[in-house]
């Protein structure tokens, strides 16, 4: 069965795709018809921004992701206390890392936006977009400098200062696209209010330079504000959204800002990102967490030759017998990535869009699988049985349960618009619901059961953690038929508590005629009570 809903689901894609392209196809045709012989030749020296965007979220994945390394690479003798280093962890570089993470995050969205308004390229463009990333990858110095001179100004100043050039390259990359027509995207390119797309889309560019200009100019008279100012710039587009949603509900009616000449893409933080880049990040970011372990694997567990010859006779394999517990922190770990991952690839195979609330979640399940190399330091740095070695298991089980849960977040936001972001068979009703559900739930449910787990059994913490990252892969083999076997007994005690016949117990062919009722049921897209009816 398996297969054929893989089919089902990329057919639905491929449809979905092809209904898309057909709707302007008749539209584009008359528009290249009537572009002047100047524009026909700028667009066959243009080229398709695929690769370009391929580059830069690669690049941006990598910036966002190895923040982690100043943390996981925080050595700590075992005299010293977890619990209060963690604390100082917590409050310097752990705060660093999440910053740097958030707002690397916030520049990769606008770039998702910015060249969904703009879907070829030129070289100007293209060396305009290298400036970009370049000032981009350079965020995470200036939040370091930051966060170890806190009332120093330098490093704001910088974070400002970066912040203002990019948005001032991003506004000529759109001024320049608007100029040759052939670069915008196809909706754009037939659309009669150019000029009002950008004047808007400049708007809300300038917004976040603007605002770290008005901080710049605070850290001269109150640096603590600036602070503030710089928080609200990565949360800036929810901030926006509810101030719009509390607007609508104190007036009764929807807020319209839009005109209605605006048929198409409005660059609005509501507008749907774009889901092949979503998915590219996070695929990036997965990648380089799994690379990060092997790397501490071959720095630190390659035994010294004068020191195999002289304290181990020659003998390799005896040398290498004393790395045993970071072997099996390794392999764990890289399981652990691995199935995060089959996790989220699982959830997006059945997405068809993607919203602003789905990426935020998307951004915390991510920060938190980048916090993974630092779980996987822990769990092998401290002698087992000892107080340090129960804490590293506990912030390892906690880190993992964050990141487990805010995937589950994203099916969760997406329920409640399913007809719109998800394919029918994981909506509230369909044939895998249950099993995408127990698949999500499957990682925070036995994270949060390891940590309650070591907080009895304390001695034996190291081992239940490697445990649990050593069996979860043999659960997730079994799930489809754990649910399904679930399901059943679940039948058969409401039917028993019931007291009423199993259905399809009438007719002929053994109970057939109602399995194919049941799967008829649940195959009727509209006879089901969508899932933000059921909540409400």
């Amino acid at each position: 069965m398996g297969e054929n809903d893989d089919s089902e689901i990329i057919e639905h894609h491929v449809d979905e795709a092809m209904e898309k392209k057909a709707s302007h196809r008749s539209h584009t045709h008359s528009f290249l018809e009537s572009v002047t012989s100047s524009e026909r030749e700028g667009h066959s020296s243009t080229q398709s921004s695929h690769r370009l965007l391929a580059y830069s979220d690669a690049l941006i994945s990598i910036i966002a992701t190895v923040m982690i390394l100043p943390v996981a690479h925080t050595k700590l003798e075992e005299s010293e206390d977890l619990s209060e280093s963690f604390r100082l962890l917590m409050t310097t570089k752990i705060g660093v890392y999440l910053m740097t993470f958030l707002i690397v995050t916030v520049a990769w969205a606008a770039h998702i936006r910015l060249f969904q308004v703009i879907e070829r390229i030129d070289d100007f463009l293209a060396l305009l977009n290298l400036a970009c990333m370049m000032l981009i990858t350079f965020l995470p110095y200036t939040f370091t400098l930051m966060a170890a001179f806190p009332e120093k100004i330098l490093g704001i100043l910088l974070f400002c200062t970066c912040v203002m050039v990019i948005g001032v390259i991003q506004a000529v990359i759109v001024i320049y696209g608007f100029s040759r027509p052939f670069l915008l995207n196809e909706q754009i390119q037939i659309s009669e209010n150019q000029a009002y797309y950008k004047q808007h889309i400049l708007k809300v560019i300038m917004r976040v330079p603007i605002m770290c200009l008005i901080a710049s100019i605070f850290t001269f008279i109150f640096y603590q504000l600036a602070y503030v100012i710089l928080a609200i710039v990565i949360f800036l587009p929810y901030i926006t959204q509810s101030l719009k949603w509390c607007r609508s509900k104190a007036i009764g009616q929807p807020v319209e800002d839009t005109p209605e000449s605006m048929l198409f893409y409005t660059y609005h933080p509501n507008e749907p990102l774009s889901k092949e880049r979503v998915e590219a990040f996070s695929d990036g970011v997965y990648a380089i967490v799994a690379t990060l372990l092997i790397l501490d694997i071959c720095e630190d567990n390659v035994p010294d030759p004068s020191v195999v010859q002289s304290e181990f006779g020659g003998s390799l394999v005896a040398a290498l017998r004393q790395y045993g517990p970071e072997f099996l922190a390794y392999f764990g770990s890289f399981a652990t990535v691995g199935l995060l991952w089959f996790v989220h690839h699982s959830l997006f195979l059945h997405v068809t869009r993607t919203t602003r609330l789905m990426g935020l979640f998307n951004t915390f399940s991510l920060a938190f699988v980048g916090g993974l190399p630092l779980a996987y330091e822990l769990t092998h740095e401290f002698p087992r049985r000892s107080r340090n070695a129960l804490e590293a298991v506990q912030i390892s089980c906690v880190i993992l349960f964050f990141a487990g849960i805010f995937q589950l977040a994203i099916w969760v936001a997406a329920l409640f618009d399913e007809r719109r972001l998800l394919h029918p068979l994981v909506r509230y009703g369909g044939r895998d619901h249950v099993y995408m559900l127990a698949k999500l739930g499957l990682y925070p449910a036995v994270a949060l059961g390891a940590f309650f787990l070591t907080c009895v059994l304390g001695e034996f913490s190291t081992s239940i953690f490697h445990l649990m990252q050593l069996g979860v892969p043999l659960a997730f083999l079994l799930l489809r038929l754990l649910v399904r076997a679930g399901l059943a007994l679940l039948r058969v005690l409401l039917a028993a508590l019931r007291k009423q016949p199993q259905p399809g117990a009438q007719g002929g062919g053994g109970g057939g005629g109602g399995v194919e009722a049941r799967l008829v049921e649940v195959e009727d897209e509209d006879s089901r009570v969508p899932f933000s009816d059921l909540v409400s």
